[in-house]
């Protein structure tokens, strides 16, 4: 029996599986279907019955005695945590019954369930590198709580852009999204033409595309929801680290943007300068998203935001760490100094023993508080007083 759905995941960390195969000769399995996970047991005859469990989002899976299984799992109000489940044996109870046992419990942050956004599946109608139609897709976190905008005005939105660019959204409780939401922003988190979770087909896409499938669903997505009268087309801000970062920068550097704020996480400015520059691990990894390199030098240059800073005019907030050797401080440095130097807005943040991806908690909420303090000096509205939030300085505004 066949299953619509995707099973594998991107291969950045060892150790990782995504099955277990019971003594009984049931296969356990994560799959992924529009954006959310489940578990799934296949039968020794062949058929597939999901799971009802709580999960939206699952980690690694592992036998544990004959008949159970250990995941790492979380749902869109609960952190991963480790949870023992147990198959019901075909024909004991309903169909995909299964007992769940909390080895591990998430952290208990407080949250009342009606203050935390959980998202819903978006598709959206965009393009391929050829122009074509084609579908993408995204989770939309609505905003909730103390802050939602007063009757008869819509939300900013921010598009998230998730790494890799071999990754994915992910439905779990995110406290970095929640931070938005809590703060009356709309946030849709992009799984862009490339990303896993939609079949091999739609990974693809990215091939050689970089910078343009990726660019198009970031576009497509904030486009669709002001346009179904969801969120203000006037307060639309992008952000990305890493490749989310490229991502946000390629999305600025163009005439037709619909962007009036961005924010730049360690990205990528100029990809010939990484390409040169990067680790190892990666050293040749944009040479499926981009071309061979060198022999593609020109689309590198040609594909770089760098190279296109004349189209910038939309303010942009830039956050670093010094000790980033993946995407090392100099590719945030040249973007910044080329806004100066063009007079565009931007403030830049560098943050002392930070690498990539911000790992200190006052460094976290620091670049979460000055992005926000950011998107206030923008959009015009007043930061919460009670938060103490440092202001940001922003050049040229």
């Amino acid at each position: 029996m066949r299953i619509d759905a995707e099973i594998g995941v991107p291969g950045w960390a060892l150790g990782g599986s995504r099955y277990a195969v019971l003594e009984d000769g049931r296969v356990v399995f994560a799959r992924s279907s529009r954006g959310f996970d489940a578990l799934v047991v296949r039968e020794v005859d062949g058929r597939i019955i999901e799971l009802d469990t709580p999960f939206t989002a699952i980690g690694s899976v592992r036998a544990d005695g004959p008949y159970a299984v250990v995941c790492v799992a979380g749902s869109p109000t609960a952190e991963p945590g480790v949870h023992r489940v147990v198959p019901a044996p075909e024909g004991a109870g309903e169909p995909g019954a299964a007992g769940v046992q909390t080895l591990r419990a998430p952290r208990d942050l407080g949250l009342h369930p009606e203050t935390v956004s959980v998202p819903e599946p978006i598709t959206f109608l965009s393009t391929d590198a050829a122009g074509g139609p084609r579908t993408g897709y995204a989770l939309f976190y609505p905003p909730l709580g103390a802050h939602e905008a007063p009757e008869g005005e819509l939300p900013p939105l921010l598009v998230v852009i998730h790494g890799g660019p071999t990754g994915s959204a992910t439905p779990v409780l995110s406290v970095a999204v929640q931070y938005w939401t809590s703060r009356g922003f709309g946030v849709v988190d992009v799984d862009y033409g490339g990303s896993t979770g939609y079949g091999r087909a739609y990974r693809e896409q990215l091939k050689g595309a970089w910078g343009i499938v990726d660019v198009a669903d970031c576009l497509a997505a904030a486009r669709t929801l002001a346009d179904a009268g969801r969120v203000d087309p006037a307060r639309m801000a992008i952000r990305g680290g890493s490749a989310g970062g490229f991502t946000t920068l390629a999305a600025l550097a163009r005439d037709d943007t619909p962007f009036s704020a961005g924010a730049d996480h360690f990205g990528v400015a100029d990809l010939a300068a990484l390409a040169r520059d990067t680790h190892k691990f990666e050293s040749r990894y944009l040479d499926g998203l981009v071309g061979p390199w060198p022999e593609a030098e020109a689309v590198y240059i040609e594909r770089s935001p760098l190279t296109h800073v004349e189209r910038f005019s939309t303010p942009l907030i830039v956050l670093q760490g010094d000790e980033d050797a993946i995407v090392p401080p100099n590719q945030s440095e040249m973007i910044v100094d080329a806004l100066r130097e063009r007079g565009v807005p931007v403030a830049y943040l560098l943050f002392a023993g930070e690498q990539h991806g911000f790992r200190q908690a006052a460094n976290i909420r620091r670049a979460l508080d000055a992005e926000l303090a950011f998107y206030s000096r923008v959009f015009g509205f007043a930061l919460p007083p009670e938060e103490g939030i440092e202001p940001v300085t922003v050049e040229n505004l």
